[in-house]
């Protein structure tokens, strides 16, 4: 196969041959030729119905005509300029009018890039530096946000990162009301991602985030949803707009790009205007609000209307109840989290409102689960701990064809876990 061949020549190149840990499962990972709508194709020549949507950037599937036609329109006129230029501010309107807790906004490269601006503009503002987080989240490869466990199972999760860059990080449980007695008035900010999506889909209890405001209210601490993922995926404005609930600060990136590289930090005026050259919380970059990146951006925002959001909650529910239905005939311990677009089969039957009931699930039947999906022409993203996502793209063949899949992978999980005479 030319993946084989490929595996050999990446892995002389990059660690275990990939360029981003996520990518990499045993054996190894297939190699993509090209996409289009919904379907990866395969250097090996396979069709495959793709739910990782590049991590939920693609809200229109890939390849989108309409995309296309802007990029090349605008990839003619020069790349990069390291000036100011219309399309950032268009852009940024777009932006504004979706999410009315940003009244400005700096634009970055990725999620994890806004994070830390955000981070470090939001201790600029309070004079304090203390970050709370929740365990669990993740927002991007920032040292003192490596963290995760509560009590004594608290831990950084990557080597490297100096014990001292998580001194001033506290992490709290998720979806735990108590704990938020925490939020004191040494903390600069409170940083979550409103559901949480990085360790497999897990939504915020009725009333939760609603109390981490208030928590956050009281001791004067800067509100920040990381929305790199629910931004414009949950809704046009997001978490925000799907819980009702407002952050001071929000990060954005995935669907804002409309598949190309960018991040955005915005939110209140008062405090965005400590970001340089204005204030004194630095922030810059190059590619920053670059055209392609942000000429991608605008087209997306552009077509995200009501439909776009109530087509895919439909397909995603039809999709959801057929896999549920699969798994409840192989008497597989699951639950299948959905929210919107995104979805998480968990193989545990506890309730998973934390990380810590994401971590009972057995993992050895989502990677039979996954592998069986995988050679019937259906990929999800290879972790059990990764969102799956739909897009505009998906047709109701494509829900079909999964749904099918999934019964024969239920049954390949329950096979495999059945003991031997």
């Amino acid at each position: 196969m030319d993946s084989d061949r490929l595996f050999e020549r990446s892995s002389l190149c990059f660690p275990k041959g990939v360029n981003s840990p996520v990518r990499f499962f045993e054996p190894r990972p297939f190699f993509t030729d090209h996409a289009k709508g919904s379907r990866l194709y395969t250097v090996d020549g396979e069709e495959l119905v793709d739910y990782c949507m590049a991590y939920g950037s693609l809200i229109f599937g890939h390849a989108s005509e309409y995309l296309v036609r802007h990029l090349r329109d605008r990839l003619s006129k020069g790349t990069v300029y390291g000036t100011p230029t219309e399309q950032e501010v268009v852009l940024a309107e777009e932006v504004r009018r979706a999410f009315p807790s940003i009244e400005m906004v700096r634009f970055v490269n990725s999620g994890g890039e806004a994070t830390s601006t955000a981070v470090r503009l939001a201790r600029a503002y309070t004079g304090r530096e203390i970050v709370v987080k929740f365990d669990g989240g993740y927002h991007g490869a920032v040292d003192y946000l490596m963290i995760n466990g509560t009590g004594e199972s608290r831990s950084v999760f990557s080597a490297g990162v100096p014990a001292a860059a998580s001194d001033l990080t506290r992490v709290l449980p998720y979806n735990n009301f108590s704990a938020l007695d925490s939020v004191g008035e040494d903390v600069a900010c409170v940083i979550m991602e409103p559901t949480l999506g990085n360790v497999g889909l897990i939504p915020p209890k009725p009333g939760y985030l609603e109390e981490v405001r208030v928590a956050c209210n009281d001791s004067g601490a800067v509100l920040i949803f990381d929305e790199v993922i629910t931004g414009f995926r949950l809704a046009r404005g997001g978490a925000q707009e799907r819980f009702g609930v407002r952050s001071d600060l929000t990060t954005l990136g995935k669907v804002l790009g409309g598949g190309l590289p960018i991040g955005a930090v915005g939110g209140r005026e008062d405090i965005m205007r400590r970001m340089s050259p204005e204030g004194e919380a630095f922030s810059a970059g190059t590619f920053n609000g670059n055209p392609i990146s942000v000429t991608a951006g605008i087209a997306t925002l552009r077509r995200l209307h009501s439909s776009v959001y109530s087509s895919l909650r439909g397909a995603t529910e039809r999709l959801c109840r057929g896999i549920e239905d699969a798994l409840s005939e192989a008497e597989l311990d699951s639950h299948v989290s959905r929210l919107e677009s995104l979805f998480t089969v968990f193989f545990t039957d506890d309730d998973v409102v934390d990380y810590a009931a994401a971590k009972t699930s057995n993992l050895r039947a989502f990677k039979t689960f996954h592998h069986s999906l995988l050679r019937q022409g259906v990929y999800l993203p290879p972790s059990q701990f990764e969102c799956s996502f739909l897009s505009t793209a998906h047709t109701k063949e494509d829900v079909e064809r999964t749904i099918m899949a999934a019964l024969m992978a239920s049954s390949d999980v329950r096979l495999e876990r059945r003991p031997n005479p």
